[in-house]
């Protein structure tokens, strides 16, 4: 039986979770997630964890925030006046926001923090900072 190798595009039934056991992602109810290693579509742990499994292996890995979205940055914060969101947006804690830098890439940002005048928005993935924890099955390799 063959096992999974550097470029080889495989299905993969996953389910991720925090250290405290809350989970925050699942393919169990949908399509399993395919993809091909080495491309960097996923978080480094992960890839590594699917490499020399079979196909119907399972297991469990723990993945540091290193392998993961890495550590929260602090240069990713910004101060944003009021005065420059969109007038239909009531600012909340938790509500994310895009913007377009002038090369055109968007990037995603969330409220952290809301003043009478300004906001802070946080830039990092919302998993930054985090180790996580992945039950992963393998359902096929390409």
């Amino acid at each position: 039986m063959s096992q999974v190798k550097e470029n080889d595009t495989v299905k993969v039934h996953y389910t991720g979770k925090l250290k405290t056991g809350q989970v925050f992602d699942s393919s169990l109810e949908r399509e399993p997630l395919e993809f091909t290693l080495g491309q960097g579509m996923l978080i480094p742990g992960f890839e590594k964890a699917v490499i020399d499994m079979k196909v119907s292996d399972k297991k469990t890995v723990d993945i540091p925030m290193e392998e993961a979205y890495g550590d929260v940055r602090k240069e990713l914060f910004h101060k944003v006046e009021k005065a420059q969101l969109p007038a239909e947006i009531k600012p909340e804690i938790g509500l994310g926001l895009a913007s377009r830098d002038e090369q055109g890439n968007e990037h995603q940002f969330r409220i952290v923090e809301v003043n009478e005048d300004h906001v802070i928005v946080d830039g990092n993935h919302p998993l930054a900072g985090q180790a996580l924890v992945f039950d992963l099955e393998l359902v096929e390799i390409k």
